[in-house]
């Protein structure tokens, strides 16, 4: 094996394997990151509502997709949600994971099942968390309703 592709394939481990020494986060402190929250994405949003665990959210890629379901997290730092997503060729229930482990001051995080790790949250904060696009409060609310019409207007 060469040295650039022995460094290349270290480099991908890194990526796809937990952080050494890192635990996953109880249940609890998943809960605790995202309760009555908004992550906002790149296009669109997604609210996680402590209110029966509801999750709603909203997609401008492509054509546009809203979604409504439920979120639940785990002890092994799993945060899930099981959405019905809706867009202009139709509807589908998906459900999508993302894994949390902490390791002193850093919560990682990575999506289920191919994602890379990454930092996610660090303490102090820095500019350029994730964590920082997850906003206390419903901001997916008017951009879901949007959607909503969006795609009724089009069938």
């Amino acid at each position: 094996m060469s040295t650039y592709a022995f460094a290349a394939n270290t480099a991908q481990n890194m990526k796809t394997k937990p952080p050494a020494m890192s635990v996953p986060l109880t249940a609890e402190e998943v809960f605790q990151l995202y309760y009555n929250r908004t992550w906002i994405w790149k296009d669109g949003a997604g609210y996680f509502a402590a209110k029966a665990r509801e999750f709603k959210a909203w997609s401008g890629e492509g054509t546009g997709s809203y979604g409504t379901g439920r979120w639940f997290v785990t002890d092994q730092g799993k945060l899930c949600f099981r959405a019905t997503w809706y867009a202009k060729t139709g509807h589908a229930l998906a459900v999508t994971c993302f894994s949390h482990r902490k390791k002193g001051n850093i919560v990682f995080q990575k999506r289920e099942p191919d994602g890379d790790w990454y930092p996610f949250k660090t303490m102090p904060a820095k500019a350029d968390d994730e964590y920082g696009k997850v906003r206390p409060g419903d901001y997916t609310t008017a951009g879901y309703n949007r959607m909503q019409i969006k795609l009724s207007q089009n069938k």
